[in-house]
């Protein structure tokens, strides 16, 4: 059903809730896996859970030379990258723009916009055609928040390296798309939102859930269903496509 018996998948930010739960998932349909990770004891938590052929590598995907280290190290073990799912990503902070600090600006920028760039530039020789890239960016990626700078700003510039990809490599049948999830039950948005709580001064996740037109978050899971769709044959004539998995919150 999925096409993804044997096939070889690399995910990016693998120790975070949603790339262990697409990991699961493409797992599940099949695939062989190559996470990528800057925390070494959650990324072997990962593996050992999931089990059969899971290749970890620690790596900074902002680190050129680190990139070609992981996507060699995955090339070496399976022989080709059929999926890669950039996910790492990192948050910055919140800050009035004269007050929002330069190297936190430039941090979130190079995890995500870098970091995608550098997967694909190192990744996608070594892609057969049909294979299928996805991104991760965010229903940030598609509004504007007050001193939310670094992490929108990176966001909203996956999409544009999204929409080249996708047009310098759908003539080898390569498709590239972003999910743009809303908030996520899980480590990463509950940091975000105790911040938020001591900004607004109420609850931040409580804040989020009435954004959401469903008034929920979603789990993991829910996200990882949009990543296995995306990067398995169901997905085959869809790319330059922004996948909003956000309860309606960009509706």
């Amino acid at each position: 059903m999925f096409g993804l018996d044997g096939k070889t998948a690399l995910i990016t930010g693998g120790a975070g809730s949603i790339g262990a739960a697409s990991a699961r998932m493409l797992a599940a349909a099949g695939a062989r896996l190559a996470l990528v990770d800057r925390d070494a004891q959650a990324l072997r938590a990962v593996a050992d859970e999931i089990g059969g052929e899971v290749l970890t590598v620690v790596a900074d995907v902002a680190d050129e030379a680190q990139t070609q280290t992981y996507v060699a190290a995955a090339v070496e073990r399976f022989g080709a990258i059929d999926v890669l799912f950039s996910n790492a990503g990192n948050f910055g902070t919140v800050a009035p723009i004269a007050d929002y600090p330069t190297e936190v600006f430039d941090s979130v920028l190079a995890v995500h916009v870098r970091g995608a760039f550098l997967a694909a530039k190192h990744a996608v020789p070594h892609m057969p055609d049909g294979s299928s890239i996805v991104i991760t960016s965010s229903v940030a990626g598609l509004r504007g928040d007050p001193g939310v700078y670094g992490y929108i700003t990176a966001k909203h510039a996956l999409t544009g390296l999204m929409r080249v990809l996708a047009r310098d490599l759908a003539p080898r049948g390569i498709r590239v798309n972003t999910i743009n999830p809303g908030p996520v039950s899980n480590g990463f948005q509950k940091r975000v939102e105790d911040d938020l709580t001591g900004i607004l001064g109420r609850d931040g996740t409580a804040f989020f859930d009435e954004l959401i037109p469903m008034g929920r978050h979603a789990t993991p899971e829910e996200i990882a269903k949009s990543v296995l769709y995306l990067a398995s044959d169901l997905s085959s004539f869809t790319t330059g496509t922004i996948l909003s998995v956000d309860g309606g919150m960009s509706g």
